[in-house]
């Protein structure tokens, strides 16, 4: 895992915040879980812009945050199967919050990026 080079400050809840949810993908595998895609190629079919390989390390990452929890079956093929733990339950409404603000602002922030790429 990546160590930062200045010192986390542990009294602001948005920088805790954002050292677990941050990432591009973090808070949209937390919505594909939600919605019932479990396994690591449901997953990566729920958010085809992700490689598999940046959905499998941020899948290890909440892991490791107890926002998720993997069940591995014993059974050939192996089955990988991932559920939200209470934790990541909690962080549901404001993902929830931030789809919704994205859909409700998608045709002014799509005309914002095209001008800043005329721009550009």
């Amino acid at each position: 895992m990546y160590v930062k080079k200045i010192p986390e400050n542990p009294e602001c809840g948005i920088e805790i915040a954002i050292k677990v949810l941050g990432g591009k993908w973090k808070p949209c595998i937390i919505d594909a879980i939600n919605r019932g895609y479990r396994r690591p190629s449901e997953i990566h079919r729920y958010i085809p812009h992700a490689s598999p390989r940046v959905i499998n390390m941020q899948l290890r990452e909440l892991e490791e945050y107890c926002m998720v929890s993997k069940k591995v079956y014993d059974e050939v093929p192996l089955k990988v199967e991932y559920y939200l733990t209470d934790l990541g339950q909690s962080i549901v409404p404001i993902i929830e919050a931030m789809d919704a603000w994205g859909e409700e602002r998608r045709e002014l922030i799509t005309r914002i990026d095209e001008e800043l790429q005329s721009v550009a």
